[in-house]
This record gives C-alpha cells, sequence and structure tokens, in this order.
C-alpha cells in the first residue's frame, strides 16, 4: 500500500502556549481534542485532521537550535493567499515569497515561535 498523504507533524516545543497561538493566529489552526498520554501537548486542526501535534517538553536537548533532530520545513497547501499575506503582515511576522512557476505555486516561508521553517503553498493563479 502506497504513502497517500501526509497525517501530521510531531513538534516538541518548550513554549507550548505561545506555539499554540501562533498555529491558530497566523495559519488559522484551531485547538481541539487530544488523548491523555500522561504529558502535556496540544492537537491542532486543519478541518477535521490533527495535522500539528504538539508535545511539550522543557528539555534543552530536544528543542530550540542545539536539538538533533533536524527537520528543514514541513508544508500546507491552503487558499487565500491574499488573506494569508495580511494576516502575517499584521501580526509582524517576517516571510517570504517564492513563485515556483514550474509547480504553478506561490509560497509563503514563514517561521513559528520555536523557528521551525513553515511553508504554505497557494495555487500560483490566486496571486495578481
Amino acid at each position: 500500500m502506497p504513502v497517500q498523504r501526509l497525517d501530521h507533524v510531531n513538534v516538541v516545543t518548550a513554549n507550548l502556549d505561545e506555539m499554540v497561538a501562533w498555529y491558530e493566529t497566523v495559519l488559522g489552526l484551531r485547538s481541539g481534542s487530544r488523548p491523555d498520554f500522561g504529558f502535556g501537548g496540544a492537537w491542532l486542526y486543519a478541518g477535521d485532521a490533527a495535522v500539528v501535534h504538539l508535545v511539550e517538553d522543557p528539555g534543552p536537548e530536544r528543542t530550540g537550535s542545539d536539538a538533533a533532530l533536524k527537520l528543514e520545513h514541513f508544508a500546507f497547501s491552503a487558499t487565500d493567499a491574499a488573506a494569508f499575506e495580511r494576516t502575517l503582515t499584521e501580526n509582524g511576522d517576517p516571510f517570504e515569497k517564492t513563485e515556483v512557476r514550474d509547480a504553478g505555486l506561490v509560497q509563503f516561508h514563514v517561521s513559528d515561535p520555536d523557528g521551525n521553517h513553515v511553508h504554505v503553498d497557494f495555487d500560483l493563479n490566486e496571486i495578481d
């Protein structure tokens, strides 16, 4: 059985509340139900899917720039690029906007509060 799609990303953070607020405000995800794993965390949903799992861990060896795992980025596809760009600007979130014409995409490259590289992809036809 081949892989069909990415189910979710799991991000370890020492800044749970700030991370939840950013993913809700900037990406428009919503906090939702999460099983009781016996440790802090949050699940953030796009529609009915929990696409970002945050795990609270204040240990410096698992979070931040010295963490062993290095994930270059993860990405979401979205609609309404103009509204997203306004949200980034209003929140003061720096971003890089890149057109990938061969793929028919425009990508917004942003960083969450822990510095994780996230990009949000839109259909190139949405851009004026």
